[in-house]
Protein backbone atom coordinates (compact mmCIF):
# COMPACT_ATOMS: atom_id res chain seq x y z
CA UNK A 1 0.00 0.00 0.00
CA UNK A 2 1.06 3.49 -0.81
CA UNK A 3 0.27 7.36 0.21
CA UNK A 4 2.40 9.04 -1.91
CA UNK A 5 4.33 8.41 -4.61
CA UNK A 6 7.01 10.34 -6.45
CA UNK A 7 6.49 11.67 -9.81
CA UNK A 8 8.41 9.46 -12.71
CA UNK A 9 8.78 9.59 -16.97
CA UNK A 10 7.84 6.64 -19.26
CA UNK A 11 10.10 7.07 -22.62
CA UNK A 12 8.95 6.38 -25.70
CA UNK A 13 9.98 2.88 -27.54
CA UNK A 14 10.12 0.47 -30.19
CA UNK A 15 10.03 -2.93 -29.15
CA UNK A 16 11.88 -4.03 -32.46
CA UNK A 17 9.45 -6.61 -33.92
CA UNK A 18 9.85 -8.08 -37.07
CA UNK A 19 6.57 -8.70 -38.64
CA UNK A 20 4.35 -5.87 -38.99
CA UNK A 21 2.51 -3.92 -37.51
CA UNK A 22 5.48 -2.66 -35.27
CA UNK A 23 5.21 -2.63 -31.90
CA UNK A 24 5.57 0.39 -29.77
CA UNK A 25 4.83 1.85 -26.69
CA UNK A 26 6.39 3.21 -23.41
CA UNK A 27 8.77 1.85 -20.51
CA UNK A 28 10.73 3.71 -17.63
CA UNK A 29 10.74 3.51 -13.48
CA UNK A 30 8.85 4.07 -10.95
CA UNK A 31 10.98 4.88 -7.54
CA UNK A 32 8.14 2.87 -5.48
CA UNK A 33 6.29 0.73 -8.15
CA UNK A 34 9.63 -0.60 -10.05
CA UNK A 35 10.20 -0.82 -13.78
CA UNK A 36 7.58 -0.17 -15.80
CA UNK A 37 6.69 -1.27 -19.71
CA UNK A 38 3.38 -0.38 -21.93
CA UNK A 39 3.37 -2.28 -25.42
CA UNK A 40 1.11 -2.08 -28.31
CA UNK A 41 -0.21 -4.02 -30.25
CA UNK A 42 0.66 -6.09 -27.81
CA UNK A 43 -0.83 -8.93 -29.91
CA UNK A 44 -2.42 -8.80 -33.26
CA UNK A 45 -5.60 -10.84 -34.21
CA UNK A 46 -8.43 -10.33 -36.96
CA UNK A 47 -10.42 -7.69 -35.99
CA UNK A 48 -8.43 -7.40 -32.56
CA UNK A 49 -5.93 -4.85 -31.52
CA UNK A 50 -4.55 -5.66 -27.78
CA UNK A 51 -2.30 -2.60 -25.42
CA UNK A 52 -0.60 -4.95 -22.17
CA UNK A 53 0.98 -2.94 -18.95
CA UNK A 54 3.20 -4.87 -16.84
CA UNK A 55 5.76 -4.10 -13.97
CA UNK A 56 7.48 -5.62 -11.20
CA UNK A 57 5.21 -4.34 -8.50
CA UNK A 58 1.86 -3.10 -10.60
CA UNK A 59 -0.72 -5.88 -11.69
CA UNK A 60 -0.58 -6.78 -15.36
CA UNK A 61 -3.22 -5.23 -17.65
CA UNK A 62 -5.03 -6.25 -20.91
CA UNK A 63 -7.06 -4.23 -22.93
CA UNK A 64 -8.58 -5.43 -26.25
CA UNK A 65 -10.45 -3.56 -28.66
CA UNK A 66 -12.42 -5.73 -31.49
CA UNK A 67 -13.80 -4.75 -34.35
CA UNK A 68 -13.87 -4.04 -38.28
CA UNK A 69 -12.20 -0.46 -37.34
CA UNK A 70 -9.32 -2.25 -35.71
CA UNK A 71 -8.41 -2.23 -39.47
CA UNK A 72 -8.24 1.21 -39.83
CA UNK A 73 -6.69 2.53 -36.49
CA UNK A 74 -3.03 1.65 -35.45
CA UNK A 75 -3.67 1.36 -31.26
CA UNK A 76 -6.87 0.08 -29.35
CA UNK A 77 -9.43 2.80 -29.01
CA UNK A 78 -12.27 3.60 -25.79
CA UNK A 79 -15.19 2.05 -28.05
CA UNK A 80 -15.80 -1.65 -28.37
CA UNK A 81 -12.90 -2.62 -26.11
CA UNK A 82 -12.74 -5.09 -22.82
CA UNK A 83 -9.76 -4.47 -19.97
CA UNK A 84 -8.67 -7.00 -17.62
CA UNK A 85 -6.25 -6.09 -14.60
CA UNK A 86 -5.03 -9.20 -13.46
CA UNK A 87 -7.81 -11.75 -13.28
CA UNK A 88 -10.34 -9.34 -12.55
CA UNK A 89 -12.68 -8.01 -15.88
CA UNK A 90 -12.77 -3.97 -15.22
CA UNK A 91 -16.86 -2.96 -15.96
CA UNK A 92 -16.45 0.37 -18.41
CA UNK A 93 -18.73 2.81 -19.85
CA UNK A 94 -19.28 6.46 -20.94
CA UNK A 95 -21.70 9.02 -22.43
CA UNK A 96 -21.03 9.10 -26.24
CA UNK A 97 -22.85 12.33 -26.48
CA UNK A 98 -22.32 14.52 -23.72
CA UNK A 99 -20.90 18.09 -24.35
CA UNK A 100 -18.17 18.47 -21.43
CA UNK A 101 -14.75 16.35 -20.83
CA UNK A 102 -16.34 15.13 -17.52
CA UNK A 103 -19.54 14.02 -19.48
CA UNK A 104 -17.52 12.24 -22.39
CA UNK A 105 -15.17 10.88 -19.48
CA UNK A 106 -15.13 7.01 -19.43
CA UNK A 107 -16.28 5.50 -15.80
CA UNK A 108 -14.61 1.94 -14.69
CA UNK A 109 -15.20 -0.13 -11.70
CA UNK A 110 -12.19 -2.57 -10.66
CA UNK A 111 -12.88 -4.75 -7.71
CA UNK A 112 -15.45 -2.29 -6.34
CA UNK A 113 -13.10 0.67 -6.82
CA UNK A 114 -14.75 3.70 -9.10
CA UNK A 115 -12.50 5.30 -11.24
CA UNK A 116 -13.33 8.39 -13.76
CA UNK A 117 -10.65 8.04 -17.00
CA UNK A 118 -10.84 12.46 -17.74
CA UNK A 119 -9.29 14.13 -21.43
CA UNK A 120 -7.66 17.56 -20.00
CA UNK A 121 -6.43 18.37 -23.89
CA UNK A 122 -5.02 15.88 -26.40
CA UNK A 123 -1.49 15.38 -23.96
CA UNK A 124 -3.00 14.71 -20.93
CA UNK A 125 -5.60 13.00 -19.07
CA UNK A 126 -6.43 12.24 -15.46
CA UNK A 127 -7.29 9.28 -13.40
CA UNK A 128 -9.27 9.37 -10.63
CA UNK A 129 -10.40 6.78 -8.03
CA UNK A 130 -13.21 7.66 -5.99
CA UNK A 131 -13.13 8.43 -2.42
CA UNK A 132 -15.63 6.49 0.11
CA UNK A 133 -15.97 6.46 3.89
CA UNK A 134 -12.68 4.96 4.49
CA UNK A 135 -10.04 5.79 1.80
CA UNK A 136 -9.47 9.39 0.71
CA UNK A 137 -9.27 7.97 -2.99
CA UNK A 138 -6.38 9.14 -5.48
CA UNK A 139 -5.81 11.49 -8.83
CA UNK A 140 -3.16 10.46 -11.38
CA UNK A 141 -2.28 12.43 -13.89
CA UNK A 142 -0.22 11.71 -17.25
CA UNK A 143 0.94 14.47 -19.44
CA UNK A 144 2.88 13.82 -22.78
CA UNK A 145 5.21 15.72 -24.20
CA UNK A 146 8.41 16.14 -26.76
CA UNK A 147 7.86 14.91 -30.35
CA UNK A 148 9.63 12.00 -32.29
CA UNK A 149 11.98 9.43 -30.32
CA UNK A 150 12.05 12.34 -27.46
CA UNK A 151 8.57 11.73 -26.94
CA UNK A 152 8.02 11.28 -22.86
CA UNK A 153 5.25 10.96 -20.40
CA UNK A 154 5.15 12.44 -16.86
CA UNK A 155 3.01 10.82 -14.25
CA UNK A 156 2.48 12.80 -11.26
CA UNK A 157 -0.05 11.24 -8.18
CA UNK A 158 -1.80 12.63 -4.90
CA UNK A 159 -3.86 10.79 -2.63
CA UNK A 160 -3.28 7.05 -1.31
CA UNK A 161 -1.85 5.59 -4.19
CA UNK A 162 -2.80 1.97 -4.93
CA UNK A 163 -0.43 -0.37 -7.85
CA UNK A 164 -3.57 -0.59 -9.63
CA UNK A 165 -4.17 2.93 -9.86
CA UNK A 166 -1.07 3.29 -11.01
CA UNK A 167 -1.79 0.43 -13.93
CA UNK A 168 -4.86 1.91 -15.11
CA UNK A 169 -3.16 5.29 -15.55
CA UNK A 170 -0.31 4.18 -17.60
CA UNK A 171 -2.59 1.88 -19.79
CA UNK A 172 -3.97 4.55 -21.63
CA UNK A 173 -0.88 5.54 -22.98
CA UNK A 174 -1.14 2.96 -25.40
CA UNK A 175 -5.50 3.38 -25.99
CA UNK A 176 -6.48 5.96 -28.63
CA UNK A 177 -8.46 8.67 -26.24
CA UNK A 178 -9.50 11.12 -28.80
CA UNK A 179 -13.24 10.31 -28.27
CA UNK A 180 -12.72 11.47 -24.47
CA UNK A 181 -13.07 14.86 -26.00
CA UNK A 182 -15.66 16.55 -28.97
CA UNK A 183 -13.16 17.89 -31.16
CA UNK A 184 -11.41 14.52 -31.15
CA UNK A 185 -14.01 12.55 -31.65
CA UNK A 186 -15.02 14.28 -34.87
CA UNK A 187 -11.25 13.91 -36.29
CA UNK A 188 -11.17 10.12 -34.97
CA UNK A 189 -14.37 9.81 -36.65
CA UNK A 190 -13.22 11.18 -40.38
CA UNK A 191 -9.79 9.56 -39.99
CA UNK A 192 -11.76 5.84 -39.82
CA UNK A 193 -13.98 6.75 -42.81
CA UNK A 194 -11.06 7.62 -44.78
CA UNK A 195 -9.28 5.00 -43.65
CA UNK A 196 -12.13 2.51 -44.71
CA UNK A 197 -12.17 4.18 -48.09
CA UNK A 198 -8.52 3.66 -48.36
CA UNK A 199 -9.07 0.19 -47.52
CA UNK A 200 -11.91 -0.25 -50.27
CA UNK A 201 -9.23 1.11 -53.11
CA UNK A 202 -6.60 -0.81 -51.99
Amino acid sequence: MHTTISPFTLTCVKAGRQAPPEQSGWQGTSPEFGEIRVVHPADRQTHALVTEVRGGLIPTAVYETRGLHTEVVSMPTINGSTLRVGDGLVRMSRSRWALTHRGRSLRMTYLGDRYRLKAINRRAYELSRRADSEDPGAVVTVRRSGIGSGRRVTVRAAGRVLPADITLAVLFTGVDRSVLTRRGAVRAGFARLFGFWAEVQA
